[in-house]
């Protein structure tokens, strides 16, 4: 009998201590966050043509009151890494054969990235959520639109 007892209790605690490690590693996960703001809205933008000293008559960007809210807020945003040279990368909404640069998308479609860690090794097209600092360009063509700084990656790496 006593043999019967030790089986049961032997048993019992296989089947609820592994359930209740489960139990605790689901709670230890980390939680995912959606994106602050979508591609499409970062796409809702306008033109108007200004003199600049250095290019002339140019297309600048009105970037709508929706995506400005979020300049110098933190941000998280889902996207492809695009290589820019060797040491910087980009987010876009598109991988990298249809991307800005290719001429397939505009240049709302990609995000600036100075990240918090310095120099990383990235893969291209390596789809990532960055956390980071939103800042917004409307006065600068030899800047990007939108940029994120101080990012970290916080999915996809």
């Amino acid at each position: 009998m006593d043999k019967i007892k030790i089986e049961i209790v032997v048993l019992a605690f296989a089947l609820f201590g592994f359930q209740k490690s489960e139990f605790l590693k689901e709670k230890t996960q980390k939680t995912v966050v959606s994106d602050t703001l979508s591609w499409k809205k970062l796409g809702q933008i306008k033109f108007v043509k200004k003199q600049h000293k250095d290019y002339g008559n140019i297309d600048f960007p009105v970037i709508s009151p929706e995506v400005k809210k979020y300049h110098n807020k933190r941000i998280f945003m889902s996207g492809f890494i695009v290589p820019i040279d060797n040491v910087n990368y980009a987010l876009s909404k598109n991988v990298f054969a249809s991307c800005f640069f290719c001429g397939k998308a505009g240049p709302e479609t990609i995000m600036g990235i100075k990240f918090k860690a310095g120099k990383l090794k990235l893969r291209t097209d390596q789809y990532v959520t960055l956390e980071g600092i939103m800042k917004v360009n409307e006065n600068d063509p030899d800047n990007w639109m939108y940029n994120i700084e101080d990012a970290v990656i916080v999915k996809g790496n």
